[in-house]
C-alpha cells in the first residue's frame, strides 16, 4: 500500500513523522499526507473520512494548517453513526473555534443531537457545545441545554451543567433561565453532578445578582448540610483521596459559601459552625487536607466578621508557615497579606515565623515574606522588626539586597520615632548596602539631617567612622562627603557631643583625607566626584590651614577628560585663588531644607498609600481614573527601575546633591530673604540653558508647581527655571567668573488664534478648565491656562498640580497663583502651562495629571488622563 494514501493508518503516519531526522523531512511527510487527504476529500471518499480527519487533528497539533478539513468535520457530525460523530465532534473542537464563521453551519446538527435518543450522542453534542459555543449558538441552544439539566442519566446532567457554565459566560442575560434548574442540582446525591451543580451556581452568582439573592435565601442551609455530611461521611473508595472524602467537592462547596457569605451577616452566621468544624477536623498532614484548609481559610476571611473564626484561620496559616513544602508556605504568606487588613493582631502573633521566612532559601518566599513584614510594621514594633531586617541585611544574598534595602528604608522613613534613630538605621543600611539605595532615599536623609541641628555633630562623626570601613558603598560616601563639607568644623572640634558617643579625635587634615580618598577611589562615579569637589571648596573656607592642599587636589582635575569635573575644577580653583574675599560668603552653610516640600515631590515614589477623599470616584470624561489603591508611581514614574539613569551625566548636580529645591518658591510669594552667600552659590552653580529632553524616559517628568527648580545643571539636563524662581546675584565678580548668566525669557503672552476651552478634569469636588492660546510664529507651542475650582464646602490647602506628557511633547509649568483653593467655587487658582509638540500636525496632545491637596489635615490624591484636546493644537 502507498504509505501516503488515504488508507494509511494513523499510527503509520505518526511513525513516519517521528522517524524524520530533520524539520525538512517532517514537512515533506506532512505535505504528502495533506495532499493525499485533499485528494480523498475531493473524491468524496467516505470509507476513510474518519481516518483522514484523525490524521488532520494530529497534523494540526504539530502546528501545520488544516483549514481545508473543516468541512469534513461537519460531514462526519451529520452522519448517523456514533464512531463518525465522535471523530467529527473531536475534530470540531480541535480544528475550529467560536470565531469561525463555518461554525454557524453546525448549529442545526448539534440541536438534532441534543434531542437524540442515544445518550452518548447527546453527550458528544454537549461536550462540543461546552467547548466552542458562541453567543449566537448559546441563544439558539439554551432551551435544549436547560431541558437536559433534568435528564435521567447523571452523566448527561453533569455535561449539561458544564455546558451551561459556558452559555452564561457568553450570554449573561440567559442566567435567569437557569437559576431554578441549577438550584435543583444542589440536592443531587451523585458527586459528579453535585460538583458541576455547585460550580454552575458559583458562576451564576458572579453574573447575576438575582441568582445570588435566590441562592442566599433558598440554598445556604442545604449547602451547609451537604458539606457537613461530606465532612462526616464514612470511607467511600470511589471518592476517597488520601483518607479524605472527595476533597474536590469540599473545595467547590467552600468557594460557593464564600460567594454567598460576602456582605451578608445572616448567611455568614449560618455557615460559621460548619466552617469551624472543617477547620478543626480536617487533617493537615496530606496535601488534599491542606487544600481544603486553605479554601476554608479563604472563605472565613471573605465572609462577614467573626473574630474567633478569623483567629482560627490565621492560626491555620501559621501552621502552614512551619511546613516544609514551599508551595504551602507561599500560599500561606499570600493569604496572610489579605488577612492583615482584617485582623492585624492575630497576624502579629506569627511575626517571628514570618521573619524566619524572610531568611528562607527560596527567593519567592523571601520576597513575599518581606512584603508581609512591611505590612506588619507599626509604631510599636518598628524598632524590633527593623533590627531583625538590618541584621539579616548583613548576610543576605546580593540579589535579595535590593528588595530588602528598599523595604527597610521605606519602613524607617515611614515610622521613625525620633530623628537620631532614623539617622542610625539609615547609616547602617548605607554601610551594608549603600550601592542598592536609590537616590531619593539618601536625598531624604540629607533633608532630615539639615532639619536636626542638634544632631549635626553626631551625624558627621558617625559618617566619618562609617566611611572608613565602607568606602566602596557609593551612597554612603556621597552623604559623608556632603556632611563633612557642611559640618566639617563640628567633626574637628567635637562640638555637639551626645552622651552615647565616645570621644573622637579628628584633625582638619583627616577630614580632607576622607574627601581626597573618595574622589580618587576607583568606584566613584561622576556625581560622587562632583560632590567631593564642592565639599573641598567648602572645606577650603572652613579649614584655612588646608587651603593650599585642597587647591592642589582641585588643580589635578583641571585637565580632566570629563567636562563636568574640568569645569568645576577651573571655577573652584579660580574662587580659591582670585576671590578670597567672597569665598566665605559663597560657601556658607546650606539653608534648612523644607521637609514638607521634599515629601510632596517624593509622593509618587513612596510605598506608603495616600488616603483619599470619601465618596464616589471622580468622573473623568477624558479617561479612566485609576483605582485608589493603585501605586502613585504609575503616573509620573519618579523611581522606576525601568528608566536607566546615565552615570556619565552631570545632570542637576545641585539638585542631586540636595535631593530638593534649594529655595522653594511659594505660590503666594515669600517673606524670607535669602542670604547673599546663598545667592552667590546659586549663581555659581546655575547656568541658563534651554530645556533638554531625556531620551531614556517615556515621559517628561515635571516637578510640582510649588517646588520650582532654582538650580540648573551645567550640562543642560534640567529645564530653564521659570521667572518667578530665578535668583539674581548682586556680586559682579561672579559675572566676571561665569559670564553665561541671564534671566530666562518669560513665556510671552499672545493674542493668536482662539481655541475652545475644555473641562480637563471633573470630580465630585474639583473642576479643572483649560484655556488655550498660541505663540505667534510657533504653531508647535501651545500656551495653556489652567483654572482650578473647588466645588466642595471645605477649603483645600497645600494644593499641588502635576502633569506628565509623552516623549514627543515637552511641558513647562509656571508657579500657580496660590496653594489654597477656596471652598464653594468662591475663588480659583490659575496656573500656566507651555507645551511644545514636536509631532505637530501628526499627533494630538495628551496629558496625564495628578492633583494633591489637604482637606481637614488629610492628604487627598486625584488622578486622570486628558485626551480631548482640540486636534489642531
Amino acid at each position: 500500500m502507498n504509505p501516503f494514501s488515504s488508507g494509511t493508518r494513523l499510527r503509520d503516519m505518526i511513525r513516519a513523522i517521528r522517524a524524520s531526522k530533520t524539520a525538512a523531512e517532517e514537512r515533506a511527510v506532512v505535505r504528502k499526507e495533506c495532499a493525499a487527504i485533499r485528494a480523498a476529500i475531493s473524491e468524496n471518499d467516505q470509507d476513510y473520512s474518519h481516518r483522514n480527519l484523525a490524521k488532520l487533528m494530529f497534523i494540526h497539533m504539530l502546528g501545520y494548517p488544516t483549514h481545508f478539513g473543516q468541512m469534513e468535520c461537519l460531514k462526519l457530525i451529520a452522519s448517523p453513526g456514533f464512531p463518525e460523530k465522535r471523530i467529527g465532534y473531536l475534530g470540531l473542537m480541535l480544528l475550529l473555534d467560536e470565531r469561525q464563521e463555518v461554525l454557524m453551519l453546525v448549529t442545526n446538527s448539534i440541536k438534532q443531537d441534543l434531542n437524540h435518543t442515544n445518550q452518548y450522542i447527546v453527550g458528544l453534542a454537549l461536550c462540543a457545545l461546552g467547548n466552542i459555543c458562541s453567543a449566537e449558538m448559546a441563544r439558539d441552544l439554551a432551551p435544549d441545554v436547560e431541558r437536559l439539566l433534568q435528564f435521567r442519566d447523571p452523566n448527561i446532567r453533569k455535561k449539561a451543567a458544564l455546558c451551561t457554565i459556558r452559555i452564561i459566560k457568553k450570554v449573561p442575560d440567559l442566567a435567569e433561565n437557569f437559576i431554578n434548574p441549577a438550584a435543583a442540582l444542589l440536592k443531587e446525591k451523585h458527586h459528579g453532578v453535585l460538583l458541576t451543580g455547585v460550580q454552575l451556581c458559583t458562576d451564576l452568582c458572579k453574573v447575576s445578582n438575582e441568582a445570588l439573592e435566590y441562592l442566599k435565601k433558598k440554598s445556604i442551609d442545604g449547602l451547609v448540610k451537604v458539606l457537613k455530611d461530606l465532612a462526616n461521611s464514612a470511607y467511600a473508595p470511589e471518592y476517597d483521596i488520601s483518607g479524605i472524602a472527595d476533597p474536590f467537592l469540599h473545595i467547590r462547596l467552600l468557594k460557593l459559601l464564600c460567594v454567598l457569605g460576602q456582605g451578608d451577616a445572616d448567611a455568614s452566621d449560618a455557615m460559621n459552625d460548619i466552617l469551624a468544624q472543617v477547620a478543626t477536623k480536617t487533617e493537615s498532614n496530606k496535601n488534599a487536607g491542606n487544600a481544603i484548609l486553605y479554601e476554608c481559610v479563604a472563605t472565613i476571611m471573605s465572609i462577614e466578621e467573626n473574630g474567633g473564626l478569623r483567629v482560627l484561620a490565621v492560626n491555620i496559616l501559621g501552621r502552614f508557615l512551619s511546613s516544609r513544602d514551599n508551595n504551602i508556605r507561599y500560599v500561606a504568606l499570600n493569604m496572610l497579606m489579605k488577612a492583615i487588613s482584617l485582623d492585624s493582631q492575630a497576624v502579629q502573633r506569627h511575626r517571628a515565623t514570618i521573619l524566619e521566612c524572610v531568611k528562607d532559601s527560596d527567593a519567592s518566599i523571601r520576597k513575599r515574606a518581606l512584603e508581609l513584614v512591611y505590612l506588619l510594621v507599626n509604631e510599636n514594633n518598628v524598632k524590633t522588626l527593623t533590627k531583625e531586617l538590618v541584621d539579616y541585611l548583613e548576610v543576605s544574598d546580593p540579589e535579595f539586597k535590593e528588595d530588602l534595602t528598599a523595604k527597610i528604608c521605606s519602613i524607617v522613613e515611614k515610622f521613625f520615632p525620633e530623628k537620631i534613630w532614623y539617622i542610625d538605621q539609615m547609616l547602617k543600611v548605607l554601610s551594608e548596602a549603600g550601592n542598592f539605595v536609590k537616590d531619593d532615599v539618601w536625598h531624604a536623609l540629607i533633608v532630615v539631617i539639615t532639619n536636626a541641628p542638634n544632631l549635626h555633630g553626631y551625624t558627621v562623626r558617625s559618617l566619618y567612622k562609617a566611611v572608613q570601613t565602607a568606602v566602596e558603598q557609593e551612597t554612603l560616601v556621597r552623604v559623608a562627603v556632603w556632611c563633612i563639607g557642611e559640618y566639617g568644623e563640628l567633626l574637628v572640634s567635637n562640638a555637639g557631643m551626645l552622651d552615647i558617643e565616645d570621644p573622637l579625635t579628628v584633625t582638619e587634615a583627616d577630614a580632607v583625607d576622607v574627601v581626597e580618598t573618595a574622589i580618587g577611589h576607583h568606584s566613584s562615579d561622576l556625581t560622587t566626584r562632583s560632590m567631593c569637589l564642592v565639599s573641598l571648596l567648602k572645606l577650603s573656607s572652613r579649614f584655612p590651614s588646608c587651603s593650599k592642599r585642597i587647591n592642589d587636589i582641585i588643580h589635578q582635575y583641571k585637565g580632566s577628560l570629563v567636562l563636568e569635573l574640568q569645569q568645576r575644577a577651573l571655577e573652584f580653583n579660580s574662587i580659591i585663588e582670585k576671590h578670597e574675599k567672597i569665598r566665605s560668603s559663597l560657601v556658607e552653610k546650606m539653608p534648612v531644607l523644607d521637609e514638607a516640600t521634599f515629601s510632596g515631590r517624593r509622593a509618587g515614589s513612596m510605598p506608603a498609600s495616600v488616603s483619599t477623599s470619601q465618596g464616589a470616584p471622580p468622573k473623568i470624561p477624558n479617561g479612566i481614573a485609576k483605582p485608589v489603591s493603585a501605586p502613585l508611581i504609575d503616573l509620573l514614574d519618579f523611581s522606576s527601575d525601568d528608566v536607566p539613569v546615565s552615570s556619565t551625566s552631570g545632570g542637576g548636580f545641585l539638585q542631586d546633591l540636595l535631593g530638593v529645591d534649594v529655595t522653594p518658591v511659594s505660590t503666594q510669594g515669600t517673606d524670607q530673604a535669602q542670604k547673599s552667600g546663598n545667592d552667590m552659590l546659586l549663581d555659581l552653580l546655575s547656568v541658563g540653558t534651554p530645556p533638554a529632553q531625556n531620551s531614556s524616559s517615556a515621559l517628561d517628568i515635571l516637578s510640582p508647581s510649588q517646588a520650582n527648580q532654582n538650580s540648573v545643571d551645567m550640562l543642560g539636563n534640567l529645564a530653564t527655571p521659570s521667572p518667578a524662581a530665578q535668583i539674581s546675584s548682586p556680586i559682579s565678580p561672579m559675572l566676571d567668573l561665569l559670564d553665561s548668566f541671564g534671566p530666562s525669557p518669560s513665556v510671552p503672552e499672545t493674542n493668536g488664534p482662539t481655541y475652545p476651552s475644555i473641562v480637563a478634569f471633573e470630580s465630585n469636588s474639583l473642576k479643572i478648565t483649560f484655556n488655550f492660546s498660541k505663540e505667534p510664529g510657533s504653531p508647535q507651542t501651545t500656551l495653556i491656562e489652567a483654572q482650578f475650582l473647588n466645588k466642595s464646602l471645605n477649603i483645600y490647602s497645600n494644593f499641588i498640580f502635576q502633569a506628565a506628557v509623552p516623549k514627543f511633547l515637552q511641558l513647562h509649568l509656571d508657579p500657580a497663583s496660590s496653594n489654597t483653593l477656596p471652598a464653594s467655587s468662591s475663588g480659583s487658582i490659575t496656573q500656566k502651562l507651555r507645551v511644545l509638540n514636536s509631532q505637530h500636525g501628526k499627533k494630538s496632545l495628551v496629558m496625564r495629571l495628578r492633583i494633591n491637596y489637604k482637606v481637614n489635615d488629610k492628604d487627598v490624591l486625584e488622578e486622570g488622563q486628558i485626551s480631548n484636546f482640540p486636534r489642531d493644537l
